[in-house]
């Protein structure tokens, strides 16, 4: 695998294991105790976009590997 073919997949697969991840711990407006007045209800209260970002890279490094390794010449 080439390093421009490796980065693509790594790149697509970020973005699929982000998706996946993403609705994670997410408790929207009308759970919780505070409402901010004008707001869509379902909105987040605290996404944590930073901690899932580094879990996303994290399971994709991993998943990577493993293709790596399966596709090793």
């Amino acid at each position: 695998m080439t390093i421009p073919i490796g980065l693509a997949i790594f790149f697509t697969m970020w973005w699929i294991v982000l998706f996946m991840v993403l609705p994670f711990g997410v408790r929207s407006q009308h759970e919780g105790e505070s409402y901010l007045q004008g707001t869509d209800p379902g909105a987040p209260i605290a996404p944590r976009m930073w901690w899932k970002a580094l879990w996303t890279t994290g399971v994709t490094s991993v998943l990577f590997a493993a293709l790596w390794w399966f596709m090793r010449e």
